[in-house]
């Protein structure tokens, strides 16, 4: 094994530490980066969980001194989430923005759709076994936010010339999306319940490093030509982006 991978690795070590606040028990996530320059705090929203990075040299006691400095922080963040959404028969969720109602349909075929009731009420539909609601819920908001998401990014790429090799949906905590310099983009699913213009500038933004690789004012000039929402979409992120992190996520 080389010596760098040695630094960091460390079979026996535990996953997890916990920090008391008060009457409260914590547990903290240990992640050690061979890139991490000093121990680091973050949330974790849709696993609702706080995840220390320690650097390759770090050890366990200050690793645990670190965490119990920073407790109160870790318990306000926690305690600030907002209220978990289950995919579960009754949950109301916005897709594409609108409140949809999830709603089992355990003898009717297929898996999952959207109706509109007479009275206007919108509700996803879910056959099968109430078991599978949860799985077949998430499947088909991954499917909705591929469609969507290769949709505007083919756009965006034409109007830019480039071209987008492969498109990945996944469930990252830190970022909406991401672009590497061979044309690979990745987005969050929960993109697809956000409003439409938010998924098509996250779209726009990720095609655009594809021309600049960077966050530039070339950059931003890139985006702001080919998507003119591009500020409508970034306060409405900031605003409510967090809020998306509930939704498929049990208390």
């Amino acid at each position: 094994m080389a010596f760098r991978a040695l630094l960091y690795r460390r079979p026996t070590e535990p996953r997890t530490l916990a920090v008391k606040i008060g009457a409260a028990i914590y547990a903290v996530q240990l992640r050690r980066h061979r890139r991490a320059r000093r121990y680091t705090l973050r949330i974790h929203p849709s696993r609702r969980e706080a995840i220390l990075t320690m650097p390759p040299r770090g050890n366990l006691a200050d690793a645990k001194d670190f965490a119990q400095r920073h407790g109160a922080w870790i318990a306000a963040r926690l305690g600030g989430l907002p209220k978990a959404a289950p995919f579960s028969p009754g949950t109301s969720l916005p897709l594409r923005h609108v409140a949809h109602r999830i709603v089992h349909r355990a003898g009717e075929r297929g898996t999952v759709w959207a109706e509109t009731r007479d009275s206007g009420e919108k509700i996803l539909c879910v056959a099968g076994g109430v078991e599978h609601v949860e799985r077949r819920v998430l499947d088909f908001l991954k499917r909705e936010a591929r469609r969507e998401l290769m949709r505007a990014s083919s756009h965006y790429a034409e109007m830019l010339g480039v071209k987008v090799k492969r498109i990945s949906i996944r469930d990252q905590s830190s970022r909406w999306g991401s672009c590497t310099s061979a044309g690979a983009l990745s987005f969050s699913w929960r993109l697809i319940l956000a409003p439409p213009y938010v998924l098509d500038y996250l779209a726009a933004h990720e095609v655009a490093h594809l021309v600049e690789m960077n966050h530039s004012a070339r950059f931003w000039r890139v985006v702001g030509k080919i998507c003119p929402q591009t500020e409508r979409a970034k306060k409405w992120l900031d605003v409510h982006g967090n809020d998306l992190h509930r939704y498929g996520v049990k208390d």
